[in-house]
């Protein structure tokens, strides 16, 4: 039986063999089968046009039901590709209290502030954190000091009258080698998530970098932590259990970056992170507020990895995570 998972798999491998636009629709096709909400196979079996799903067209439908009346030999998948949930694949029970990594029109974003407010509200959120890039990123527009403090002004606004519901104020800072990060004063911020951005590739060991950021006080979650996109980055190497290990000693949290794409951590490191006893935090990395439901890819990975809901920082009250954030 072919699975979302496999033909995902397949697509990819076919791309690599292909040239031009068949190529380009080939890999799309790879990554949107990760969000298709019905099993391929059954839509198949049940006699239902396979173009109900997203980015199927007649070349594609044809492919995927000779794959399916002769399934292709399927021996793995490419480190590239492995461990991605699949949208098909969710079963979890758990409900999040609030989304922790967002972006807007302020960085790299298309939807305002307000606009990602009404969506988590009507997925019956209590809070979201707004985590635009900081200035050091000026490929994705972040924000200089001055446009932070202007963002935080409109989060204020926009929380007088919020009638309960809660915007954090927050930043996706940049995380240079040393754990440095380019975010002068956080003093004004709820909470600060903390990424690396550049030198993704390296094939040596990055723990000391990874440790680095950790010791830095200013650094409340480490954001995507491997860095791995879907069939475009492996992401870096580290020994996660000690990382897993310092981040829990000195009370921080490590992100489930919920974006399809990236499922960053995986069930695989999410077991070490299990077993070290560190916080997890989830986000959609949402970049539209059509996207806040990726936040179910990232419950589903908590919940299959066995991740106490306790240590899961969504499951927290906006109050209780103030609370953590000043402690540090």
């Amino acid at each position: 039986m072919l699975t979302n998972a496999h033909l995902s798999e397949l697509l990819a491998r076919r791309a690599q063999s292909e040239t031009g636009h068949w190529q380009r629709a080939l890999k799309k096709a790879a990554r949107r089968s990760l969000t298709w909400p019905y099993e391929a196979h059954l839509l198949w079996a049940q006699g239902q046009p396979l173009q109900k799903l997203e980015g199927v067209g007649p070349v594609l439908s044809r492919l995927l039901g000779e794959w399916f009346e002769q399934p292709p030999d399927f021996d793995d998948w490419d480190p590239l590709r492995a461990h991605f949930l699949t949208w098909s694949m969710l079963s979890h029970p758990w409900k999040a209290r609030g989304d922790l990594q967002m972006h807007t029109v302020w960085s790299d974003g298309s939807s305002e502030i307000s606009d990602m407010a009404e969506a988590a509200r009507a997925r019956g959120y209590e809070y979201i954190a707004i985590t635009d890039h900081a200035g050091g990123l000026k490929i994705a527009n972040g924000l200089s000091t001055e446009r932070l403090a202007a963002q935080g002004q409109e989060i204020e606004a926009l929380n007088a009258r919020s009638q309960g519901f809660v915007i954090l104020r927050s930043v996706e800072a940049n995380l240079a080698p040393d754990g440095s990060i380019d975010v002068q004063d956080t003093s004004r911020l709820d909470l600060v998530l903390a990424c690396f951005h550049s030198k993704l590739r390296l094939p040596e060991d990055q723990t000391e970098r990874y440790l680095a950021a950790l010791r830095n006080p200013k650094v409340h979650i480490l954001g995507h932590p491997r860095g791995r996109i879907f069939n475009f980055r492996l992401g870096l190497r580290a020994d996660w259990k000690r990382v897993f290990g310092l981040a829990a000693e000195l009370d921080k949290a490590v992100e489930i970056d919920c974006f399809p794409d990236r499922q960053d951590l995986d069930l695989v490191t999410l077991e070490l992170a299990r077993q070290s006893g560190v916080r997890i935090s989830l986000g959609t990395d949402a970049h539209a507020a059509h996207q806040l439901h990726f936040m179910e890819l990232g419950l589903e990975a908590a919940y299959r990895a066995h991740i106490p809901s306790e240590r899961i920082l969504n499951m927290m009250s906006a109050a209780e995570i103030k609370r953590w954030t000043a402690r540090s």
